[in-house]
C-alpha cells in the first residue's frame, strides 16, 4: 500500500517466527527472507498428507523509486508480517508540529 508516510507491506506468513525473518533494503527493494519450521512434530514421526511447506522462503519487492534510508517498522499480527516504511522528510513529531 502506498500512504501519505511511505509504504505498508503485507507478507503472509503463517508458521513463521518472528526470529526466522530477515528484512533487508537495498536501492528500491525490499527483501524479506526466512525460514518456516515444524516445531510440532517430533522426531520419528511421519506425515501423510501436508497443507503447508516447511523450508527456507526469499520474496523480493521492488518500489518505483528508492527506499534506501526511510524508517522500517515491523510486526506480526495473525500470521501476517506488516512492516511499515517511513520516508524521512515525511516523519513529522509532535517536538516539529509545536
Amino acid at each position: 500500500y502506498r500512504t501519505p508516510e511511505g509504504w505498508v507491506v503485507k507478507v503472509e506468513l503463517a508458521g513463521v517466527s518472528v526470529e526466522d525473518v530477515e528484512i533487508d533494503v537495498q536501492g528500491n527493494v525490499l527483501s524479506i527472507a526466512g525460514c518456516r519450521k515444524d516445531r510440532s512434530c517430533g522426531y520419528g514421526g511421519s506425515y501423510e498428507q501436508m497443507e503447508i511447506t516447511y523450508s527456507r522462503f526469499e520474496k523480493t519487492l521492488k518500489f518505483p523509486a528508492s527506499i534506501e534510508g526511510v524508517q522500517l517498522d515491523h510486526m506480526f499480527e495473525n500470521g501476517l508480517l506488516i512492516i511499515r516504511l517511513k520516508r524521512g522528510e515525511a516523519v513529522e513529531t509532535k517536538a516539529d508540529a509545536v
